[in-house]
């Protein structure tokens, strides 16, 4: 038997992301691509040799589009899942249109998760939407 630890318990963390990036080869396009999918106007901005595109995020977890060096869009690797809004099919209905593929229709993942779908953007990149319903 060993001693009860004296090291103090961590605190769980309430989301696992805290910010996500999109890469992209074109910022202008990428940029009207996703304000027309939202409906939003993104803020741009230059650092460090990067162009970055900054989604509208006022509380939780903010993300930007990014093209610079290392910037690579893929249809493999790390999936996000950007948020769907009451129904995600409003947004997904704009992806063709914008220039994008659907590759998954919105589809149930259960009544307790809500549901998803698969696009990829006009960068390449294959990103997930959530929503409840």
């Amino acid at each position: 038997m060993g001693l009860p630890s004296t090291r103090k318990k961590s605190k769980k963390l309430r989301h696992y992301v805290s910010w996500f990036e999109i890469p992209a080869l074109n910022l202008l396009r990428a940029v009207g691509f996703y304000n027309f999918i939202y409906d939003i106007e993104m803020e741009t901005t230059e650092a460090g040799g990067y162009s970055m595109a900054l989604f509208p995020a006022d509380n939780g977890i903010g993300g930007a589009i990014v093209v610079g060096e290392g910037s690579i869009p893929s249809e493999t690797g790390t999936l996000v899942y950007l948020n769907g809004g009451k129904d995600l099919s409003k947004v997904l209905s704009k992806v063709e249109e914008a220039g994008g593929r659907v590759i998954m229709d919105k589809t149930l993942i259960s009544e307790e998760a809500g549901y998803f779908a698969l696009f990829i953007d006009t960068e390449g990149n294959k990103l997930a939407l959530h929503s409840d319903s």
